[in-house]
């Protein structure tokens, strides 16, 4: 290897390891920060690593505020939403990439289109719509929108399955398989990690959604996680108990954590992939 491309590979690995620690430095701060007494969090020059380290806040969140009501509520919208979601996406995206019906390359482009639409722009129209059925404070209006599927899905799953050579889908239809067949026994096998990819995100997404729970959600025994860590930070940011909150934010980045760990083959696979395909 010349020593030109040795210097190359030097500076790019210096230059991710110097982002990586960017990344992680925040998450890193906010850990110590929860483990903290009061006084320390103020300490000049900063206390990285505390010494000795108080793990009591952890105890105190649950009785602080209606933390694991949150975190349930915000599993229920995520789970549901995300299963059966992703189940009409990824059947949207078979439809518009694998069969022939009437104006369908005009229905995904006005599909696609909708994403030019601010959300604030149908924000007081879909509350109206939400509250006259009586849907307000409850998880309902969190939940069924998301039932009817994901446009960015629906889209990266079409463009995955635009790869799929036809002549699969013609010859299972040969063998009499039913279109619903060949989506569970070809389709589904063959999309795999690019759907396992996109779930996570969007579970990312949902457990981490704050205005929607905000506009629809009154009773402190509805709401989703997200707006219960912001009443932590409302409540006791003005008492500079800052250990507090930030032990209940370690609590809500766990589940992410986790999952992400879990899958993150998954993700690596799909982005891969993706790109040899592409």
């Amino acid at each position: 290897m010349s020593i030109r491309r040795k210097t190359a590979n030097v500076v790019i690995f210096v230059l991710l390891l110097f982002g990586a620690l960017t990344m992680i430095a925040p998450l890193l701060w906010m850990f110590t920060t929860s483990v903290k007494d009061r006084m320390d969090v103020f300490a000049l020059p900063p206390k990285w690593i505390p010494n000795p380290m108080h793990f009591v806040k952890y105890v105190e969140i649950w009785e602080k505020g209606p933390l694991l009501s949150g975190i349930k509520n915000s599993f229920i919208v995520a789970i549901i939403v995300t299963v059966g979601g992703t189940l009409t996406s990824s059947l949207a995206a078979f439809a518009f990439s694998k069969l022939r019906f009437p104006f369908k390359n005009k229905i995904f482009l006005a599909l696609i289109g909708t994403l030019m639409i601010p959300y604030p722009s149908i924000m007081i129209p879909q509350f109206m719509m939400f509250s006259k059925i009586g849907w307000v404070d409850t998880l309902l209006p969190l939940i069924i929108p998301g039932l009817f599927g994901n446009v960015f899905m629906i889209f990266f799953l079409r463009q995955y399955l635009n790869s799929v050579p036809n002549a699969l889908i013609e010859a299972a239809k040969i063998d009499g398989s039913s279109y619903l067949g060949i989506y569970a026994r070809i389709v589904m096998p063959l999309i795999k990690p690019a759907v396992a990819a996109q779930l996570i995100l969007w579970f990312m997404a949902i457990w981490n959604d704050y205005l929607g729970p905000v506009i629809y959600l009154n009773s402190p025994e509805k709401m989703t996680l997200q707006p219960v860590i912001a009443n932590f930070s409302a409540t006791y940011a003005s008492q500079t108990d800052y250990p507090l909150i930030m032990a209940a934010s370690v609590i809500s980045l766990i589940p992410m954590l986790v999952v992400f760990l879990i899958f993150q083959r998954q993700i690596i696979e799909s982005v891969a992939i993706t790109g040899v395909k592409g």
